[in-house]
């Protein structure tokens, strides 16, 4: 019989491991409705609402959402955002209410309803307006419903219960309420102008609603007769030659402008003397050749040498070939000059004479030099012909077709349809049968407006509209003090005319002596932060450039313009009174008061009906918008009540920001917010636009119910938000990754604080410098969170935390306490004061999560602190312990961290090759003692520290103890304790 050695002792169930049943997978698909419905049944947001009662307010008003469908990425990063940052100023103790908001009027909503109808051969006009518009209500009460449990999905905290509804009455009395100020004030009128038109919609559309795409359009020259030239007489009977890319305006011509300071060419082509710029004689040959067609005999113009000479193929008038320039001189020597129009042979519009004007915008980029003109289908020939007296026709109606009664192609069209303005269809035919048609081709690229709802062409058109002015001078507001009490709006055209004349423009001499509506929204730009700041080049610019605001809409589903217009004097009504009356009704039944017979009513006793014109146009959704701070904010929290914060995608720069700017600026002389922040898009992996033809459209709701929406507001936090930000599988596994470390963290802490309480706690004072190194570096972070919340900049404050969480903690303090947490003895100062620590840590970093994770946050606190009615998101930010001259402990352990870095490094080819199976077979020497060598031993994890010249690395001779598995001097045999294990195994 022999001896066999006792088996070595199992020490495990003496060390004391973390316990908690906070678990490692988060399963967030299944547990964050759980957590949603919590919080329903807690009223999480009225019980933080009567919290911060009383505390400074923080106003982060929300842009509406169409109500029109599921949400997409963009809208999820745009809420996700919102409520981060709504949550961060509740954390950091402010009164923060958060009111989502909808746009519920407008073409989004009745597009869908027609489509519905053309589904079933409808059409819209053959319905009552009271019952379609009881349809675009329903419409926008479905969408809102949905999108609203979307959004709460996400995470999203806020007055779910009571949000703001532009379909609201109050809302819709708000608004007309507030389009009543720019009447009372004088900042309305009726006028025609070129406004971008959609003929499938068959209504104006703001600039926000049109997208450019790059199409390819007919361009053709077109030579019209010149019949006198009082400056140059041998003009007479040659040609001017104009180009354009929209052949369908040329039914509408009434005039040619030229840049005066251009100089101009008198060529012939073999037929006919023909004027062009000089500059352009080249491109002209070169479209003229491309685009000949067969049977047709016309030689190139030869472009001009410096001698003068054309060179050969250039005609005398007579038709002798010779190479002179028939004529030369400048555009001011067209002044006077008149031309007739290709179709004169029909007689009436067509037959009049079409002069010659100067225009400043003339130049010689492109085209002839020479521009056609027509009122009814441009700014630039708007404002010109008006100088000379020249007023729209309004040839082309809604849908786009000339006028039935239109000499040339009445009843003809659509104008925007390819075939009809083709280089072979029926406009360029009847000109190639004139001989007027010098070229035609379909090839012209380049990019053009498009409604971004009907993806149709968009065509500019002159149609009586009504505007706010922006350079009239404007009366103070009433919220400024005291207005004028009388409009001056301008005269409209009589409704009873079958065509009317044009429309007066609205420029008046204002009897107000104060600044432009332009001055005063470009001094509130000035004063407002813009986040981040380049934006604010980005809005100035677009608002000293824009033209008036045109507020009408053809269309039925939206807030009425309420006025009465004078049937005799074309002005509006101006009656405070009656306005009130008005106001009151809307109040009462919503907009569609408007539309039910008791206009008599509202008008009262002082007028009769039969006298007034009922005004049918609708307001512009973005006038709508414009008001929500109306309706919201000044509601909610009183008037004259802004908002710290206006944050929506960067496309707002046109539309909501500025819209509400314009209507702040005209009702209240100031913008409705004090900063406002922009952020990028949502592209796909590739950086590419997301679109169903693509197939790389991301779905948030996909995401949140396979991953969970923490997973996704990591994301969001997590990307440079201000400019253009990628989603896709690579992205989001980057995202998830961050979020299992950071969910670890609290795995760990959670465990590692099971059983504490403040009996345990240690004075700062008594700890050792690695913790009040940790708690140093804790208030730095702290102080760096704290700003970038403030400056809403959550990529560096999630930077910030998991940096600080994987990096400071779980690779450093963690690393070296987990030995004094698993081994010394549970009265153990040093133990103690690590645990006392990891509960300051718990309580920062849960907090500083809550913004971001709100639903990870949450079960976290629950694990540790169980409640019924309890939550993390009524928590403030993290008051921590104050330390004394600490800087010197940061500036000693940033050291002792670089060097042991070095130490690690040293230590790994040993590894690698075997030598040692980790850090704690290692003895190492340094070349500075930072401190004693124990310590050092102990944050490096090795069995030896000693000085020397240089970092190196040897095997221990030391055994290993068989509880802490730490080598050390006093363990004789592997598998013995060491002094401190056998004192804790003692005494347990």
């Amino acid at each position: 019989m022999t001896d066999t050695p006792a088996p070595a002792r199992d020490y495990r169930d003496t060390v004391f491991l973390p316990k908690t049943d906070f678990p490692m997978k988060a399963g967030l698909a299944a547990k964050e409705p759980a957590i949603l419905e919590r919080w329903a049944k807690l009223g999480i947001y009225d019980r933080l609402r009567e919290q911060r009662l009383g505390r400074e307010r923080f106003i982060l008003h929300d842009g509406p959402l169409y109500a029109n469908g599921d949400i997409h990425m963009g809208h999820a990063m745009n809420k996700v955002l919102k409520d981060i940052i709504v949550r961060s100023q509740s954390l950091m103790g402010k009164d923060a209410p958060y009111v989502p908001g909808w746009d519920c009027h407008g073409l989004p909503i009745e597009w869908k309803v027609e489509e519905a109808y053309r589904a079933k051969k409808l059409n819209k006009d053959d319905v009552p307006v009271d019952q379609f518009r009881a349809e675009c209500r329903a419409y926008a009460e479905k969408w809102v419903a949905v999108q609203k449990g979307e959004f709460e999905r996400l995470g999203v905290m806020g007055d779910w219960a009571d949000p703001y509804l532009t379909m609201k009455y109050d809302a819709e009395a708000a608004i007309v309420g507030e389009l009543l100020k720019f009447a009372e004030s004088g900042q309305l009128y009726r006028g025609a102008k070129p406004v971008m038109w959609s003929p499938v919609e068959k209504t104006a559309l703001a600039e926000a609603e049109v997208e450019y795409e790059d199409i390819v359009s007919t361009q053709i020259d077109v030579a019209f007769e010149i019949v006198e030239a009082p400056n140059a007489p041998e003009l007479v009977g040659a040609h001017a030659v104009i180009w354009t890319t929209t052949p369908w305006t040329i039914p509408v011509n009434q005039a040619l402008s030229y840049g005066p300071e251009i100089e101009y060419v008198l060529l012939s082509d073999g037929n006919r003397r023909l004027l062009i710029a000089e500059a352009l004689v080249g491109s002209f040959n070169a479209r003229t050749l491309s685009s000949r067609h067969p049977g047709e005999s016309r030689d190139p113009l030869t472009q001009v040498g410096d001698g003068g000479e054309a060179g050969p193929g250039i005609r005398r008038d007579g038709g002798e070939e010779s190479g002179a320039i028939l004529w030369r001189g400048k555009g001011s020597d067209l002044e006077g000059a008149t031309a007739r129009h290709p179709m004169h042979a029909l007689g009436g519009f067509f037959a009049k004479p079409r002069p010659f004007l100067p225009g400043d915008f003339v130049t010689t980029d492109a085209g002839t030099g020479l521009v056609h003109m027509s009122p009814d289908h441009g700014e630039d020939d708007f404002e010109l012909c008006k100088q000379y007296g020249i007023d729209p026709v309004f040839a082309v109606d809604g849908a786009g077709m000339y006028r039935a009664d239109w000499a040339w192609l009445g009843g003809q069209g659509s104008v925007i349809n390819k075939k009809f303005v083709a280089a072979d269809g029926p406009i360029c035919t009847d000109l190639r049968a004139t001989g007027a048609l010098l070229a035609a081709s379909d090839d012209f690229k380049h990019s053009y407006p498009h409604s971004w709802r009907s993806k149709a062409k968009v065509i500019f058109r002159a149609t009586p509209q009504w505007f706010i002015p922006m350079d009239a001078a404007t009366p103070p507001s009433p919220l400024r003090g005291e207005g004028r009490g009388e409009g001056q709006p301008s005269s409209a055209a009589p409704g009873t005319a079958p065509h009317p004349s044009p429309l007066p423009d609205g420029e008046r001499e204002p009897d107000g002596n104060g600044a432009t509506l332009r001055e005063i929204a470009l001094d509130a730009i000035a004063a407002t932060t813009w986040i981040p700041a380049r934006a604010e080049n980005r809005i100035t610019s677009m608002v000293q450039g824009r033209p008036d605001w045109v507020i009408s809409r053809q269309r039925a589903w939206g807030v009425p313009i309420a006025l009465f217009v004078d049937r005799a004097t074309g002005q509006y009504l101006n009656d405070p009174a009656v306005n009130a009356r008005i106001v009151e009704a809307f109040r009462q039944n919503g907009a569609d008061a408007w539309y039910a017979d008791g206009h008599q009513a509202l008008l009262g006793l002082d007028y009769a009906l039969a006298d007034y014109e009922v005004v049918k146009d609708i307001l512009d959704v973005w006038f709508d918008s414009g008001c929500t701070h109306v309706f919201t904010v000044e509601a909610r929290y009183g008037e004259g009540t802004r908002a710290n914060l206006y944050l929506e995608g960067s496309d707002q720069h046109r539309g909501w920001f500025q819209s509400s700017l314009l209507e702040s600026c005209g009702t209240r002389g100031r913008a409705p917010y004090d900063a406002v922040l922009t952020h990028g898009f949502a592209l796909d992996g590739q950086g590419r636009k997301m679109s169903k033809s693509l197939g790389n459209v991301v779905d948030p709701l996909k995401i949140i119910g396979e991953s969970g929406a923490d997973i996704l507001r990591m994301w969001v936090a997590s990307t440079d938000y201000f400019d253009d930000v990628k989603i896709g599988k690579e992205v989001l596994a980057t995202a998830s990754d961050a979020y299992r470390k950071l969910r670890n963290t609290f795995r760990y802490m959670l465990g590692a604080l099971e059983g504490f309480d403040d009996s345990e706690r240690v004075a700062v004072s008594d700890m050792p410098e690695l913790e009040r190194y940790v708690l140093h570096r804790l208030g730095m972070i702290d102080t760096e969170l704290r700003q970038a919340a403030e400056s809403y900049e959550f990529n560096r404050y999630t930077r910030l935390l998991t940096d600080f969480a994987n990096e400071d903690l779980s690779a450093f303090f963690f690393d070296i306490r987990k030995d004094s947490l698993y081994c010394d003895a549970p009265g153990d100062v040093k133990r103690r004061a690590y645990r006392t620590v990891l509960d300051v840590l718990f309580h920062a970093l849960v907090r500083y999560a809550a913004p971001v994770l709100c639903f990870t946050a949450e079960e976290v606190w629950q694990a540790r602190f169980p409640s019924d009615d309890s939550s993390v998101h009524y928590l403030e930010w993290p008051s921590l312990p104050s330390l004394d001259a600490d800087d010197v402990v940061g500036s000693k352990w940033r050291e002792i961290r670089e060097l042991r870095v070095a130490v690690t490094e040293a230590i790994e080819p040993l590894r690698r090759e075997k030598t040692v199976r980790s850090s704690l077979e290692a003895e190492v020497t340094v070349p500075s003692m930072l401190l004693d060598a124990d310590a050092l031993a102990e944050a490096f994890i090795v069995a030896k520290v000693t000085p020397g010249d240089s970092v190196t690395v040897t095997r221990t001779d030391f055994h290993k103890c068989g509880r802490c598995w730490r080598h050390l001097p006093e363990v004789s045999v592997d598998g013995e304790l060491c002094d401190r294990c056998e004192g804790v195994v003692a005494h347990a």
